[in-house]
């Protein structure tokens, strides 16, 4: 009994005499068991698809009576178009079983254009050709279904909303064709916007990602699959990005439904509220979406939002930027009915909202005209009304109105923030405005009284928000 006392001590005493790394090693993850058990369900993929080739060309092909004319003409002929035959193109990435019956999840570019989809599975090696069920470029992402003629591992989508940075993940795929490759890392951000498409939310990890682990899982420490891995920085070391799971969930089941995807419409253009729109809004933060436009019989419009609202939360839920704003509605099916929550005039509002679905918008492109103009040389601009109809249609108005911008100042307030020549200014702090005299006034009184002055102008057929701070010089 003394002698298994003294033991104990003793390896306590080691324990404890360790360095805080060497603790720290000793109380890392073991991946083995996920691993193996989730590794089941991960899929190679490999595609065939035809592509072009581009003809032979001389960059600088001899002028006509030149010598060598007729030699670079009968070259042309011969390894021209006519003899350059399109090709077949391999390539390889990664998936994940999603039900017994055999659906799989991958990205889209993985199967874009593709001729044939070949799946292999991991612990056999059985290859089957796939069928696509449905796909969705502006997610990234895609179904496919083999028929294995028997029941096969899959992997269940977690919760990425509850995910936390810091939290331990396990990446599976095909890197380089590198068949089954597991590489282990935590979760490094969330929400991250890389400029992939309209709906970026990704989850950022520093488990290794490469070309071929695309369509892979990126998953928790409790099997689940909280991202599929789509993409990483070029040349960068521990920066791959990841499909979250809670938007990736809901296209998968719709595409499994047979349906296409739909998602909600609103019918606005916003943007950011930076520091300055803020103050010039009353606002205590810079957050929310501003509505720089409405489109007519939308159902924003039907709802009553105006242009200069600020949409600060959907359903109760707070709405920190335009991209926040832009997934929540895309989440959502046409039909849906929504509460939002704007900011107009210093006060909440709450309006119903039911959504249509979402389409593609265009606006039209407008010149300008030049006139006579007054100053506001306070911040640097030079002003004059619009009141031709001709005018007004060239710069995208439906009628003569505001003040058009003849002239900045290239080191004024406004110059710096972005004013051009050309830009309609039709409201200032929400007020509408016809005349220098008054656009004076409104900066004078109320601008310099919230430290800020914001623009709606017309640009290019587009509504933007412009702020200008201020100084009070009272």
């Amino acid at each position: 009994m003394i002698r298994r006392k003294l033991y104990l001590c003793a390896v306590l005493a080691a324990l404890l005499s360790l360095s805080p790394a060497a603790r720290a090693m000793a109380q890392l993850p073991d991946f083995t068991d996920l691993a193996e058990r989730a590794g089941k369900a991960v899929v190679n993929i490999s595609t065939v698809k035809t592509v072009s080739q581009k003809s032979f060309q001389f960059f600088n092909k001899p002028n006509q009576g030149h010598p060598f004319e007729e030699f670079f003409d009968q070259f042309e002929k011969f390894f021209g178009p006519h003899n350059m035959p399109p090709r077949k193109q391999n390539s390889l990435g990664s998936g994940f079983v999603i039900s017994r019956d055999g659906y799989i999840v991958t990205n889209n570019h993985v199967i874009q254009d593709a001729d044939k989809v070949t799946i292999k599975l991991q612990n056999n090696g059985h290859e089957f050709e796939a069928k696509v069920v449905g796909r969705d470029k502006e997610t990234d992402l895609a179904l496919l279904k083999i028929e294995a003629g028997k029941d096969l591992p899959v992997l269940e989508f977690g919760d990425s909303d509850k995910a936390r940075v810091g939290e331990w993940v396990v990446a599976i795929g095909n890197p380089f064709g590198l068949g089954h490759t597991v590489t282990s890392g935590i979760i490094s951000a969330k929400g991250r916007v890389i400029g992939a498409g309209p709906f970026d939310n990704f989850l950022q990890t520093d488990a290794s990602i490469n070309p071929g682990n695309s369509g892979g899982p990126l998953i928790d420490m409790n099997g689940r699959v909280i991202g599929i891995n789509t993409a990483i920085v070029p040349g960068g070391e521990g920066i791959g990005f990841a499909i979250p799971s809670s938007m990736a969930s809901k296209i998968i089941d719709q595409l499994k439904a047979g349906k296409k995807v739909q998602r909600g419409w609103l019918g606005v253009t916003i943007q950011n509220v930076d520091e300055n729109a803020a103050k010039a809004l009353g606002l205590k933060e810079p957050a929310g979406a501003l509505v720089t436009s409405v489109i007519k019989n939308d159902p924003a419009d039907k709802a009553g939002i105006k242009t200069s609202d600020v949409i600060i939360e959907v359903d109760g839920e707070p709405v920190a930027d335009t991209g926040a704003l832009l997934r929540s509605i895309a989440g959502m099916l046409p039909g849906h009915k929504t509460e939002l929550t704007i900011w107009r005039d210093n006060k909440k509002i709450k309006l119903d909202v039911t959504l249509q679905e979402r389409g593609d918008k265009a606006v039209a492109a407008a010149d300008r005209t030049p006139e006579s103009e007054e100053s506001a040389d306070e911040i640097g601009l030079s002003l004059r009304p619009v009141t031709k109809d001709a005018e007004a249609r060239a710069l995208g108005l439906d009628k003569p109105r505001g003040l058009v911008v003849t002239g900045v100042k290239p080191d004024s307030v406004a110059g710096q923030e972005g004013v051009r020549p050309g830009d309609v200014i039709l409201e200032v702090n929400q007020r509408p405005v016809a005349g220098a005299d008054q656009f004076r006034k409104i900066v004078d009184s109320d601008g310099k009284a919230k430290g800020a002055v914001m623009l709606l102008i017309k640009r290019q057929g587009r509504n933007i928000f412009i702020t200008l701070p201020l100084e009070d010089k009272n």
